[in-house]
Formats: C-alpha cells, sequence, structure tokens
C-alpha cells in the first residue's frame, strides 16, 4: 500500500509551524533549514514547505503565481476532532478564520475554516458510527 504525505505551501515556516502546532496540537519532527519541517499527530505526516508568494505554482505553467490570498482548490484536508467547539477557538486563537460556523450534520458537526496561508480545510467531529450513520444506516 503507498504511503501518504500532506504538503501545505506556506510563506513563512515558523508562522506555518505556531500555526498548526497551535490549532491542531501537532508536533514538529525533522526540520530541513527554513523550507521544510515535518509536523506529526496527524494519521499521516504533514510537511510544511516554504515557497514564497509570486513563483510559479505549476512547473507547466509558469505564468500561474503562488499566492497566499484566500483561494479555492479541489483538495482540502478534513481534521477529526473531539470537543468541536474548543478546537474551533483553538484554531481561531492560532489564525485561523472561520468560513461557516458549527453545522450538524447525521454523522457528527463541522466547521470550515482558513488558514492564515489561504488554505481551506474542515474541523469534524464524528458522533456514533461517523459516517457509517448516513451511508450503512443501523
Amino acid at each position: 500500500m503507498p504511503g501518504l504525505r500532506v504538503c501545505i505551501d506556506v510563506d513563512d515556516l515558523d508562522r506555518g509551524i505556531a500555526f498548526y502546532t497551535r490549532a491542531l496540537g501537532l508536533a514538529t519532527g525533522r526540520r530541513w533549514g527554513a523550507e521544510w519541517v515535518e509536523l506529526h499527530g496527524a494519521p499521516c505526516v504533514i510537511d510544511l514547505i516554504v515557497r514564497p508568494p509570486g513563483t510559479p505554482a505549476l512547473i507547466a505553467e509558469p505564468r500561474v503565481l503562488r499566492t497566499y490570498d484566500r483561494h479555492w482548490t479541489p483538495v482540502h484536508l478534513d481534521f477529526v476532532v473531539e470537543g468541536l467547539e474548543e478546537a474551533v477557538d483553538r484554531a481561531v486563537a492560532a489564525g485561523a478564520k472561520v468560513e461557516h460556523a458549527i453545522e450538524t450534520k447525521p454523522w457528527g458537526r463541522m466547521a470550515l475554516v482558513a488558514d492564515p496561508f489561504g488554505h481551506g480545510f474542515c474541523l469534524l467531529e464524528f458522533r456514533g458510527r461517523g459516517y457509517d450513520e448516513v451511508v450503512a444506516p443501523g
């Protein structure tokens, strides 16, 4: 089975470390100078990688430049937490912006937030059997 690593571009490594360790309780692992650090504590390693704003975001299309304004991508991260209100409060205290208030779903609750680098992510709190409450009703 292939492994999985999640890479998150940031414009400032120390600010990225401060956000993700405070907001989500992740811990720093290996570090390579001022350009890359591993974060541990999620089911897979999260790599923060420094990529300055204005640099090409796509190798095949060098006119597409990296920006850290709020942006949309079809891929995002969901962090499963216990105590959703507390998790949202920690994220906001660390610099996140709440984009959609806590919402109740059949499988649990969720909040949509964005980190200080423009990346959106969800905080999920499962209840009962989580997604099985919807896909395999018991």
